[in-house]
């Protein structure tokens, strides 16, 4: 199995040092990714997420003009997944399968470009964008993106399955054993990681679980922007701090380690994209 750290776009929201925690003054643009992961294996390409999608280079409805203000996303049609696929010698049609960790529009917003590939998702996470509950969530999900009707395959959270700690984990029917969904409810409703063992040490990909690296270090700290965003909106913050928790659980132990990242942290992407050099299971 061989896995490759993709940034499917650039984010520079004004704020500086409080969102990236560097040394920009909070006038200034700070830069976060989208982290997503291309995996080779027998059954085809799998994605871990999308990013924000061809269409968001020529569509300004696709994104919103309100969140392209905010997050200032750099339009790249050469960083879309997509052309990420393509980059590295295969067809858009090689993508067999998608996981996404959950349905907000930079997580999504590339899945018209696979129109063809079946859409793994958290049963919760589906009935959150389908049938919205709250406000919050009429208003978090970019119908647009979904009009190409993903063939969605949803997961239930429900079984007794364990792994380093998080209960409720799944194997992912019609894909290799090696890649799980691990439930990581408190951003979104149906939130998910996806962990995939290389063969070589286990990734786990946590989404929007955390945006800052530092949120998992001992002792943790978390930029003042970051802090609020993730306040304002989470769908539950109890299981939102209590799967943090887990994280940080699992990234200090030493004995077995777990490489562990976030969608957003540029930080993170730098130094696990270094990894493609000598890509897992070479």
């Amino acid at each position: 199995m061989r896995v490759h750290h993709l940034n499917f776009a650039t984010l520079n929201p004004r704020g500086g040092r409080l969102w990236d925690g560097g040394e920009h003054a909070w006038y200034q643009r700070a830069t976060l990714a989208c982290h997503g992961l291309l995996i080779e294996c027998a059954t085809g390409l799998v994605l871990v997420d999308t990013g924000l999608g061809t269409r968001a280079v020529t569509d300004s409805q696709w994104l919103g003009t309100g969140w392209t203000k905010v997050w200032n996303p750099q339009l790249d049609s050469t960083t879309t997944a997509r052309a990420q696929v393509v980059a590295l010698g295969y067809s858009p049609d090689d993508v067999r399968d998608i996981i996404v960790t959950h349905a907000d529009l930079d997580h999504t917003g590339g899945l018209a470009d696979f129109p063809a590939a079946t859409v793994h998702i958290s049963t919760d996470e589906l009935d959150a964008l389908t049938h919205p509950s709250t406000l919050a969530e009429r208003n978090r999900y970019r119908p647009c993106q979904f009009g190409h009707q993903p063939r969605w395959r949803a997961h239930n959270a429900d079984g007794a399955a364990e792994w380093r700690g998080f209960t409720a984990v799944r194997e992912i029917e019609g894909l290799p054993a090696e890649i799980l969904m691990i439930p990581l409810a408190g951003h979104s409703r149906g939130h998910t990681g996806v962990a995939v063992d290389t063969g070589t040490g286990w990734l786990l990909h946590a989404g929007d679980a955390y945006y800052a690296d530092t949120q998992l270090a001992s002792p943790p700290s978390c930029p003042a922007g970051i802090k609020v965003f993730q306040i304002l909106g989470q769908a539950d913050g109890t299981r939102r701090q209590a799967n943090l928790a887990a994280l940080r659980n699992l990234a200090a132990e030493k004995a077995d380690p777990v490489t562990i990242f976030s969608s957003h942290s540029h930080a993170e992407f730098v130094r696990h994209s270094r990894r493609d050099l000598h890509p897992f299971g070479q």
